[in-house]
């Protein structure tokens, strides 16, 4: 079965490109571009050696031993929080900028939540020599003010957003605002969201991951091993496509994608959009969407500023459809006490959008011996200080064994 988009951007029903007619001429140069460029061997070539050598590729595929017999089983960590910048948005960044500069563009414009990819942003292009333009929600500027630090410290020019909730929804409307009007400039979407070819391209930038999983795992485990379980959090989807995107079509593997559930998914405060949402369009794709009746979008929540997005990538939700990918959920206080346990049994601070994925361990039935994967994609020191409210105020970091 087919997981990826077609060559109209579309994976089954959703997909596609629903974007102001301004923008097709951009959106079209920019598929040809891609499908020209990418699998060139030239192209191919300089992106390997800057992620090898830049980046710092491979990342290691980490065996948990103390965190392996808490759950009667085996688990590895992809390390991809020891990439450059702090997490696996550069692997993305670097591909799209390469393309960008082949395009002939000079400015690049983006959006963040988390910040990750706001500052794997501004580094490539302060790497590749290119104007850099960030927006960010007011929110999310005060919440993660380390990585404003280092986007401005890197030459990025920060522009708050200060309409909607603040937040990245509203941060990528103002994109689009920005990008209609400056065409010239190129739109580096870090996500697996947005028009077509954006979905695929990003999947196919952070495919890196998976590819490299297996590599590593035959080297550990054996030739024949795979993964019982590849576990990923999912906010609109990048580091979960490329987690999973090597082991689609292997269906003895159980993929296990985790949303935000906020402060829970029975309450209005969370961003569970393939649980939650119904069938609609955001930022130029079909897909799922947590809106109302009339198609009005609601805000999203969740703890960590990577995931509060109300939607998801295409992919993802034809993923959801096909039932290729389970879809669990974990709320703020379960990620915030598997990111402490994580913290103080394999001595990794992680991000909290990757304490998500973790938070999955208390909820699923493992065997001995099963194999399980945790893309671990962000570190968490842009966070450290809503762990340290979170552990002054509880007395579980004090009791984890």
């Amino acid at each position: 079965m087919n997981f990826f988009a077609d060559k109209y951007g579309y994976y089954n029903d959703f997909g596609g490109s629903y974007v102001p007619e301004m923008l097709y001429n951009n959106l079209d140069k920019l598929t040809n571009y891609y499908n020209k460029t990418i699998k060139t061997k030239k192209f191919q070539k300089l992106f390997d050696n800057i992620l090898t050598n830049y980046v710092g590729r491979p990342t290691p595929l980490f065996f948990c031993k103390t965190y392996s017999k808490k759950y009667n089983s085996k688990i590895y960590l992809k390390r991809e929080d020891l990439n450059h910048t702090g997490s696996h948005k550069i692997n993305n960044t670097i591909g799209q900028a390469l393309l960008a500069k082949e395009m002939g563009k000079k400015q690049i414009i983006a959006e963040t939540g988390a910040g990750q990819h706001g500052v794997a942003t501004a580094t490539t292009c302060s790497f590749m020599n290119l104007e850099c333009i960030i927006f960010m929600g007011a929110k999310d500027i005060h919440r993660q003010s380390s990585n404003v630090l280092k986007m401005k410290a890197l030459g990025a020019k920060i522009v708050p957003v200060y309409s909607g909730d603040q937040t990245l929804k509203d941060a990528v409307n103002e994109t689009i605002r920005y990008w209609i009007n400056h065409p010239e400039s190129y739109y580096l979407i870090g996500s697996t969201v947005g028009p077509h070819p954006y979905p695929q391209m990003v999947a196919d930038f952070q495919s890196i991951i998976s590819k490299e999983i297996k590599i590593q795992l035959k080297s550990q485990e054996g030739h024949n091993i795979i993964p019982n379980y590849v576990i990923a959090c999912i906010g609109g989807g990048s580091n979960s496509a490329g987690a999973f995107y090597h082991f689609l079509d292997n269906k003895l593997i159980t993929l296990i994608g985790v949303e935000a559930a906020g402060m829970g998914i029975n309450t209005n405060k969370n961003a569970a959009s393939i649980n939650l949402g119904t069938k609609g369009v955001l930022h130029g794709s079909m897909t799922l969407v947590l809106q109302d009746k009339e198609g009005q979008v609601l805000p999203a929540y969740s703890i960590s500023a990577g995931l509060d997005y109300p939607g998801v990538g295409p992919m993802h939700a034809n993923l959801f459809f096909k039932k290729r990918v389970n879809f669990l959920h974990a709320t703020d206080t379960e990620a915030l006490l598997a990111g402490c346990e994580l913290m103080k049994l394999e001595g990794i601070i992680p991000a909290l959008e990757s304490a998500h994925a973790l938070a999955i361990l208390k909820k699923i039935t493992l065997n001995m011996n099963d194999i399980v994967i945790i893309n671990l994609s962000g570190r968490g020191d842009k966070d450290i200080h809503i762990y340290e409210k979170f552990i002054k105020n509880k007395t579980y970091y004090e009791s984890i064994k």
